[in-house]
Protein backbone atom coordinates (compact mmCIF):
# COMPACT_ATOMS: atom_id res chain seq x y z
CA UNK A 1 0.00 0.00 0.00
CA UNK A 2 1.38 3.45 -0.88
CA UNK A 3 2.81 5.18 2.22
CA UNK A 4 1.13 8.53 1.62
CA UNK A 5 -2.42 7.60 2.56
CA UNK A 6 -4.03 5.66 5.40
CA UNK A 7 -7.44 3.95 5.23
CA UNK A 8 -9.62 5.31 8.04
CA UNK A 9 -9.71 2.88 10.98
CA UNK A 10 -6.86 0.76 9.55
CA UNK A 11 -5.20 0.62 12.93
CA UNK A 12 -8.23 -1.12 14.41
CA UNK A 13 -7.97 -4.92 14.25
CA UNK A 14 -11.13 -6.96 14.20
CA UNK A 15 -14.82 -6.16 14.42
CA UNK A 16 -14.82 -5.98 18.21
CA UNK A 17 -12.03 -3.40 18.26
CA UNK A 18 -13.74 -1.36 15.56
CA UNK A 19 -17.09 -1.33 17.40
CA UNK A 20 -15.33 -0.41 20.63
CA UNK A 21 -13.62 2.44 18.85
CA UNK A 22 -16.95 3.74 17.56
CA UNK A 23 -18.57 3.40 20.97
CA UNK A 24 -15.75 5.33 22.64
CA UNK A 25 -16.42 8.30 20.40
CA UNK A 26 -19.91 8.75 21.84
CA UNK A 27 -18.49 9.82 25.21
CA UNK A 28 -16.18 12.49 23.84
CA UNK A 29 -17.20 16.18 24.01
CA UNK A 30 -19.45 17.73 21.39
CA UNK A 31 -17.77 19.70 18.62
CA UNK A 32 -18.76 23.01 17.05
CA UNK A 33 -18.35 22.29 13.32
CA UNK A 34 -18.16 25.12 10.82
CA UNK A 35 -18.98 23.30 7.59
CA UNK A 36 -18.00 24.78 4.22
CA UNK A 37 -19.76 23.36 1.15
CA UNK A 38 -19.11 25.67 -1.81
CA UNK A 39 -22.18 24.20 -3.53
CA UNK A 40 -25.28 23.18 -1.61
CA UNK A 41 -29.04 22.86 -1.97
CA UNK A 42 -30.86 23.79 -4.18
CA UNK A 43 -27.91 22.79 -6.39
CA UNK A 44 -28.04 19.03 -7.13
CA UNK A 45 -24.97 16.80 -7.17
CA UNK A 46 -22.77 14.41 -5.26
CA UNK A 47 -20.99 17.00 -3.11
CA UNK A 48 -24.32 18.60 -2.18
CA UNK A 49 -25.71 15.22 -1.13
CA UNK A 50 -22.67 14.30 0.97
CA UNK A 51 -22.67 17.70 2.68
CA UNK A 52 -26.34 17.40 3.65
CA UNK A 53 -26.02 13.79 4.84
CA UNK A 54 -22.91 14.45 6.96
CA UNK A 55 -24.28 17.66 8.49
CA UNK A 56 -27.51 15.92 9.47
CA UNK A 57 -25.69 13.01 11.11
CA UNK A 58 -23.25 15.30 12.94
CA UNK A 59 -26.25 17.16 14.35
CA UNK A 60 -28.05 13.94 15.32
CA UNK A 61 -24.95 12.84 17.27
CA UNK A 62 -25.12 15.95 19.44
CA UNK A 63 -22.69 18.27 17.65
CA UNK A 64 -23.34 21.85 16.57
CA UNK A 65 -23.21 22.55 12.83
CA UNK A 66 -23.28 25.78 10.86
CA UNK A 67 -22.94 25.48 7.09
CA UNK A 68 -21.58 28.18 4.77
CA UNK A 69 -22.09 28.04 1.02
CA UNK A 70 -21.82 30.20 -2.08
CA UNK A 71 -25.05 28.75 -3.54
CA UNK A 72 -27.92 31.27 -3.45
CA UNK A 73 -31.51 30.20 -2.84
CA UNK A 74 -34.81 31.99 -3.36
CA UNK A 75 -37.12 29.42 -1.78
CA UNK A 76 -35.48 28.43 1.46
CA UNK A 77 -35.99 24.78 2.44
CA UNK A 78 -35.95 24.19 6.18
CA UNK A 79 -32.85 22.41 7.49
CA UNK A 80 -32.14 21.45 11.08
CA UNK A 81 -28.86 23.42 10.99
CA UNK A 82 -28.24 27.08 10.05
CA UNK A 83 -27.17 27.75 6.44
CA UNK A 84 -25.26 30.97 5.82
CA UNK A 85 -25.25 31.77 2.10
CA UNK A 86 -22.54 33.98 0.63
CA UNK A 87 -21.45 35.35 4.03
CA UNK A 88 -19.75 38.72 4.28
CA UNK A 89 -16.12 38.87 5.42
CA UNK A 90 -17.09 39.91 8.95
CA UNK A 91 -19.73 37.19 9.26
CA UNK A 92 -17.37 34.53 7.97
CA UNK A 93 -14.65 35.62 10.38
CA UNK A 94 -17.05 35.42 13.33
CA UNK A 95 -18.16 31.96 12.24
CA UNK A 96 -14.57 30.71 12.12
CA UNK A 97 -14.06 32.06 15.64
CA UNK A 98 -17.18 30.16 16.74
CA UNK A 99 -16.14 26.79 15.37
CA UNK A 100 -13.92 24.25 17.10
CA UNK A 101 -12.99 22.97 13.65
CA UNK A 102 -13.34 24.42 10.15
CA UNK A 103 -14.33 21.63 7.77
CA UNK A 104 -14.09 22.14 4.01
CA UNK A 105 -16.02 19.57 1.99
CA UNK A 106 -13.74 20.36 -0.97
CA UNK A 107 -11.23 23.12 -0.48
CA UNK A 108 -12.54 26.64 -1.14
CA UNK A 109 -10.21 29.62 -1.33
CA UNK A 110 -13.26 31.85 -0.96
CA UNK A 111 -13.83 30.70 2.62
CA UNK A 112 -10.34 29.63 3.73
CA UNK A 113 -8.81 33.09 4.16
CA UNK A 114 -9.96 33.67 7.83
CA UNK A 115 -7.59 30.88 8.88
CA UNK A 116 -4.74 33.32 8.22
CA UNK A 117 -6.14 35.46 11.05
CA UNK A 118 -7.69 32.90 13.40
CA UNK A 119 -5.90 29.71 14.34
CA UNK A 120 -8.38 26.86 14.12
CA UNK A 121 -8.04 23.20 13.09
CA UNK A 122 -8.67 22.91 9.36
CA UNK A 123 -9.91 19.65 7.85
CA UNK A 124 -10.34 19.30 4.08
CA UNK A 125 -12.18 16.43 2.39
CA UNK A 126 -11.18 16.02 -1.26
CA UNK A 127 -13.94 14.92 -3.62
CA UNK A 128 -12.37 15.92 -6.91
CA UNK A 129 -8.99 16.28 -8.63
CA UNK A 130 -7.34 19.65 -7.95
CA UNK A 131 -6.76 20.68 -11.56
CA UNK A 132 -8.44 22.28 -14.55
CA UNK A 133 -10.98 20.16 -16.49
CA UNK A 134 -8.30 19.38 -19.09
CA UNK A 135 -5.86 18.20 -16.41
CA UNK A 136 -3.66 21.30 -16.36
CA UNK A 137 -2.64 22.79 -13.00
CA UNK A 138 -3.66 26.45 -12.90
CA UNK A 139 -2.53 29.10 -10.41
CA UNK A 140 -5.59 28.55 -8.20
CA UNK A 141 -4.84 24.83 -8.14
CA UNK A 142 -1.21 25.50 -7.20
CA UNK A 143 -2.35 27.76 -4.37
CA UNK A 144 -4.79 25.13 -3.08
CA UNK A 145 -2.18 22.39 -3.28
CA UNK A 146 0.32 24.56 -1.43
CA UNK A 147 -2.13 25.32 1.37
CA UNK A 148 -2.95 21.68 2.04
CA UNK A 149 0.11 21.20 4.23
CA UNK A 150 -1.69 23.36 6.81
CA UNK A 151 -4.76 21.09 6.83
CA UNK A 152 -5.70 17.60 7.93
CA UNK A 153 -6.67 15.94 4.67
CA UNK A 154 -9.32 13.35 3.85
CA UNK A 155 -9.58 11.64 0.45
CA UNK A 156 -12.79 9.93 -0.67
CA UNK A 157 -10.90 7.23 -2.56
CA UNK A 158 -7.37 5.86 -2.92
CA UNK A 159 -7.33 7.35 -6.43
CA UNK A 160 -7.79 10.85 -5.00
CA UNK A 161 -5.25 10.19 -2.23
CA UNK A 162 -2.58 9.12 -4.68
CA UNK A 163 -2.75 12.48 -6.48
CA UNK A 164 -2.49 14.66 -3.38
CA UNK A 165 0.92 16.10 -2.46
CA UNK A 166 0.27 15.51 1.25
CA UNK A 167 -0.69 12.58 3.47
CA UNK A 168 -4.41 11.90 3.66
CA UNK A 169 -6.89 9.61 5.38
CA UNK A 170 -9.17 7.67 3.04
CA UNK A 171 -12.84 7.81 4.03
CA UNK A 172 -15.31 6.82 1.31
CA UNK A 173 -18.49 8.75 0.65
CA UNK A 174 -21.80 7.90 2.32
CA UNK A 175 -25.14 7.67 0.55
CA UNK A 176 -28.59 8.60 1.86
CA UNK A 177 -29.76 5.21 3.11
CA UNK A 178 -33.07 6.67 4.31
CA UNK A 179 -34.02 7.40 0.68
CA UNK A 180 -32.13 4.93 -1.50
CA UNK A 181 -33.22 1.42 -0.59
CA UNK A 182 -35.06 -1.57 -1.97
CA UNK A 183 -38.79 -1.10 -2.49
CA UNK A 184 -40.56 -4.44 -2.73
CA UNK A 185 -43.72 -2.69 -3.91
CA UNK A 186 -42.11 -1.46 -7.15
CA UNK A 187 -42.07 -3.74 -10.20
CA UNK A 188 -38.56 -4.09 -11.67
CA UNK A 189 -39.47 -4.41 -15.35
CA UNK A 190 -37.08 -1.95 -17.03
CA UNK A 191 -33.57 -2.61 -18.30
CA UNK A 192 -30.93 0.15 -18.23
CA UNK A 193 -30.79 3.51 -16.48
CA UNK A 194 -28.27 6.35 -16.63
CA UNK A 195 -28.32 9.06 -13.94
CA UNK A 196 -26.21 12.20 -14.17
CA UNK A 197 -25.41 15.38 -16.03
CA UNK A 198 -25.66 15.32 -19.80
CA UNK A 199 -22.13 16.46 -20.60
CA UNK A 200 -19.47 14.86 -22.78
CA UNK A 201 -17.32 13.67 -19.84
CA UNK A 202 -20.15 11.44 -18.63
CA UNK A 203 -20.09 9.33 -21.80
CA UNK A 204 -23.82 9.01 -22.54
CA UNK A 205 -23.00 9.08 -26.26
CA UNK A 206 -20.82 5.99 -25.71
CA UNK A 207 -23.76 4.24 -24.07
CA UNK A 208 -25.94 5.08 -27.08
CA UNK A 209 -23.23 3.68 -29.36
CA UNK A 210 -23.26 0.47 -27.29
CA UNK A 211 -27.03 0.19 -27.67
CA UNK A 212 -26.62 0.39 -31.43
CA UNK A 213 -23.91 -2.29 -31.42
CA UNK A 214 -26.03 -4.66 -29.33
CA UNK A 215 -28.96 -4.25 -31.68
CA UNK A 216 -26.89 -4.69 -34.83
CA UNK A 217 -24.61 -7.49 -33.64
CA UNK A 218 -26.82 -9.71 -31.49
CA UNK A 219 -30.36 -8.40 -31.78
CA UNK A 220 -30.56 -7.15 -28.19
CA UNK A 221 -32.83 -4.11 -27.77
CA UNK A 222 -32.76 -3.10 -24.10
CA UNK A 223 -34.68 -0.02 -22.99
CA UNK A 224 -32.66 2.87 -21.58
CA UNK A 225 -33.90 5.62 -19.27
CA UNK A 226 -31.70 8.75 -19.39
CA UNK A 227 -32.16 10.69 -16.14
CA UNK A 228 -30.56 14.13 -16.04
CA UNK A 229 -30.15 17.36 -17.93
CA UNK A 230 -27.29 19.36 -19.38
CA UNK A 231 -25.84 21.12 -22.41
CA UNK A 232 -25.39 17.91 -24.43
CA UNK A 233 -29.07 16.90 -24.31
CA UNK A 234 -29.94 18.23 -27.78
CA UNK A 235 -26.96 16.43 -29.33
CA UNK A 236 -27.84 13.19 -27.57
CA UNK A 237 -31.43 13.39 -28.76
CA UNK A 238 -30.14 13.89 -32.28
CA UNK A 239 -27.86 10.86 -31.87
CA UNK A 240 -30.85 8.76 -30.78
CA UNK A 241 -32.79 9.87 -33.84
CA UNK A 242 -29.85 9.33 -36.20
CA UNK A 243 -29.21 5.84 -34.80
CA UNK A 244 -32.89 4.88 -34.91
CA UNK A 245 -32.96 4.23 -31.15
CA UNK A 246 -36.13 6.20 -30.44
CA UNK A 247 -38.12 3.15 -29.36
CA UNK A 248 -35.44 2.15 -26.85
CA UNK A 249 -34.35 5.45 -25.27
CA UNK A 250 -36.44 7.73 -23.07
CA UNK A 251 -35.19 11.07 -21.71
CA UNK A 252 -36.64 11.54 -18.23
CA UNK A 253 -35.21 14.92 -17.20
CA UNK A 254 -33.55 15.55 -13.84
CA UNK A 255 -34.83 13.57 -10.86
CA UNK A 256 -33.64 13.40 -7.26
CA UNK A 257 -34.55 12.04 -3.85
CA UNK A 258 -37.41 9.58 -3.51
CA UNK A 259 -38.53 10.10 -7.09
CA UNK A 260 -35.09 8.96 -8.29
CA UNK A 261 -35.06 6.05 -5.85
CA UNK A 262 -38.40 4.85 -7.23
CA UNK A 263 -37.00 4.99 -10.77
CA UNK A 264 -33.87 3.05 -9.81
CA UNK A 265 -36.04 0.36 -8.23
CA UNK A 266 -37.72 -0.19 -11.59
CA UNK A 267 -34.45 -0.95 -13.43
CA UNK A 268 -32.09 -3.92 -13.51
CA UNK A 269 -28.82 -2.22 -14.48
CA UNK A 270 -27.40 1.23 -13.70
CA UNK A 271 -24.83 2.33 -16.29
CA UNK A 272 -22.06 4.82 -15.40
CA UNK A 273 -20.19 5.22 -18.71
CA UNK A 274 -17.89 8.11 -17.78
CA UNK A 275 -15.07 9.06 -20.12
CA UNK A 276 -13.17 10.87 -17.40
CA UNK A 277 -11.87 9.27 -14.23
CA UNK A 278 -14.55 9.70 -11.59
CA UNK A 279 -13.11 10.50 -8.14
CA UNK A 280 -15.75 8.23 -6.59
CA UNK A 281 -19.41 7.72 -7.59
CA UNK A 282 -22.27 8.17 -5.13
CA UNK A 283 -24.76 7.38 -7.88
CA UNK A 284 -23.34 3.84 -7.97
CA UNK A 285 -24.08 3.41 -4.26
CA UNK A 286 -27.60 4.76 -4.76
CA UNK A 287 -28.24 2.35 -7.59
CA UNK A 288 -26.85 -0.63 -5.67
CA UNK A 289 -28.98 0.28 -2.66
CA UNK A 290 -32.07 0.24 -4.90
CA UNK A 291 -31.29 -3.22 -6.27
CA UNK A 292 -29.44 -2.38 -9.49
CA UNK A 293 -26.20 -3.95 -10.55
CA UNK A 294 -23.76 -1.42 -12.00
CA UNK A 295 -21.87 -1.41 -15.28
CA UNK A 296 -19.30 1.36 -14.89
CA UNK A 297 -15.97 2.65 -16.15
CA UNK A 298 -13.00 1.39 -14.17
CA UNK A 299 -10.74 4.46 -13.99
CA UNK A 300 -10.36 6.67 -10.93
CA UNK A 301 -12.38 5.92 -7.80
CA UNK A 302 -15.58 4.67 -9.42
CA UNK A 303 -14.44 1.07 -9.00
CA UNK A 304 -14.30 1.63 -5.23
CA UNK A 305 -17.93 2.74 -5.26
CA UNK A 306 -19.08 -0.18 -7.40
CA UNK A 307 -17.08 -2.78 -5.46
CA UNK A 308 -18.27 -6.36 -6.09
CA UNK A 309 -21.70 -5.17 -7.22
CA UNK A 310 -21.09 -4.68 -10.93
CA UNK A 311 -19.00 -5.13 -14.06
CA UNK A 312 -16.19 -2.71 -15.02
CA UNK A 313 -15.01 -1.62 -18.45
CA UNK A 314 -12.13 0.61 -19.57
CA UNK A 315 -13.00 4.31 -19.79
CA UNK A 316 -14.09 5.26 -23.30
CA UNK A 317 -14.06 1.69 -24.64
CA UNK A 318 -17.40 1.12 -26.40
CA UNK A 319 -16.60 -2.51 -27.23
CA UNK A 320 -15.94 -3.39 -23.57
CA UNK A 321 -19.05 -1.46 -22.50
CA UNK A 322 -21.13 -3.40 -25.05
CA UNK A 323 -19.76 -6.73 -23.84
CA UNK A 324 -20.40 -5.89 -20.18
CA UNK A 325 -24.00 -4.87 -20.94
CA UNK A 326 -24.58 -8.05 -22.92
CA UNK A 327 -23.31 -10.17 -20.03
CA UNK A 328 -25.54 -8.40 -17.53
CA UNK A 329 -28.65 -8.54 -19.71
CA UNK A 330 -28.26 -12.14 -20.87
CA UNK A 331 -27.31 -13.82 -17.59
CA UNK A 332 -29.56 -13.15 -14.59
CA UNK A 333 -27.07 -15.01 -12.38
CA UNK A 334 -24.64 -12.09 -12.72
CA UNK A 335 -27.24 -9.61 -11.50
CA UNK A 336 -28.28 -11.88 -8.62
CA UNK A 337 -24.66 -12.36 -7.57
CA UNK A 338 -24.12 -8.59 -7.53
CA UNK A 339 -27.27 -8.07 -5.46
CA UNK A 340 -26.14 -10.71 -2.97
CA UNK A 341 -22.91 -8.77 -2.40
CA UNK A 342 -24.71 -5.44 -1.91
CA UNK A 343 -25.49 -5.50 1.86
CA UNK A 344 -21.87 -6.00 2.94
CA UNK A 345 -20.64 -3.41 0.44
CA UNK A 346 -23.23 -0.81 1.46
CA UNK A 347 -22.52 -1.32 5.18
CA UNK A 348 -19.20 0.52 4.73
CA UNK A 349 -21.03 3.55 3.34
CA UNK A 350 -23.79 4.01 5.91
CA UNK A 351 -24.07 7.69 6.91
CA UNK A 352 -23.50 7.10 10.63
CA UNK A 353 -20.43 4.91 10.03
CA UNK A 354 -18.85 7.50 7.72
CA UNK A 355 -19.77 10.43 10.00
CA UNK A 356 -18.10 8.74 12.97
CA UNK A 357 -14.89 8.40 10.96
CA UNK A 358 -15.03 12.11 10.12
CA UNK A 359 -15.64 13.00 13.76
CA UNK A 360 -12.59 10.98 14.77
CA UNK A 361 -10.51 13.03 12.34
CA UNK A 362 -12.00 16.28 13.67
CA UNK A 363 -11.17 15.36 17.25
CA UNK A 364 -7.62 14.36 16.38
CA UNK A 365 -7.15 17.63 14.51
CA UNK A 366 -8.49 19.58 17.50
CA UNK A 367 -6.21 17.70 19.90
CA UNK A 368 -3.18 18.30 17.69
CA UNK A 369 -3.86 22.04 17.48
CA UNK A 370 -3.95 22.60 21.25
CA UNK A 371 -0.74 24.19 22.55
CA UNK A 372 1.35 22.10 24.92
CA UNK A 373 1.14 23.13 28.60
Amino acid sequence: MPPHFIPAGAEQKGIAAFLGWLQSLVFLPAVNILFSSHRFFPSIGGIETVSRVLAEVFLSLGHQVKLVTQTPAKDMEAFAFPIIRRPSASVLLSLVKWGDVFFHNNISLQTAWPLALVRKPWVVAHHIWISRPDGRIGWRDRLKLGLLRHATNIAISPAIAQRLPVASIVIPDPYDSSVFRLDAGVKRDLDLIYVGRLVSDKGVDLLLDALGKMRNECGLKPRLSVVGSGPEEAGLREQVKRSDLGEQVKFMGARCGRELAALLNQHRVLVVPSRWEEPFGIVALEGIACGCMVVGSSGGGLGEAIGPCGLPFSNGNVQELTQALQKALQDDRIIEKCRAMAPAHLARHQPRVIAQQYLDVFRRACAASRPLP
